[in-house]
């Protein structure tokens, strides 16, 4: 009896060591999803905008269109850098305009291949700062229409 617990705890933590590199390859990949922004005294409407977030490893870029001042017209790009710890991920970035700027900073967990999003974008506007909520979510493609990891040669 005592050797078949034996037999059944070692399976169970191969099985827990096997499965976590496989864990952290599966998240290298490219995420999109969807960030809605509440209003700004000095735009037209909320924004609702695109994602995009690629991963290798416990890093990588972030990017989404900048709408002002309404969604119809896109004034650059926010760029930052994102950091993965176990199922929590961190983006923080920024936008710089001719007039205006804002430092973002969204932080979610992990749920099998998506994240949701919550965080804050803090505004300057001609001389004022605003700060907005903002949340989403990011989703990786299915494992099997990721790209192949390539086998190292032997």
């Amino acid at each position: 009896m005592t050797e078949y617990r034996l037999s059944i705890w070692l399976a169970v933590a191969a099985g827990a060591m096997l499965a976590a590199p496989a864990q952290a390859q599966v998240r290298d990949a490219e995420y999109r999803g969807t960030l809605v922004c509440g209003k700004l005294p000095f735009a037209e409407d909320p924004t609702r905008a695109a994602i995009a977030v690629k991963l290798t490893g416990n890093e990588g870029p972030y990017d989404r269109p900048v709408h002002m001042p309404a969604r119809s017209n896109v004034v650059g790009t926010e760029t930052g850098k994102v950091k993965v710890d176990g199922d929590k991920i961190t983006l923080a970035g920024g936008w710089k305009g001719a007039k205006s700027s804002y430092e973002a900073i969204y932080s979610g967990n992990f749920v099998r291949r998506s994240a949701k999003l919550t965080g804050t974008q803090t505004w300057t506007h001609d001389g004022k700062s605003f700060t907005r909520t903002c949340s989403g979510a990011i989703k990786r493609p299915l494992a099997a229409f990721l790209p192949k990891q390539k086998k190292p040669a032997q």
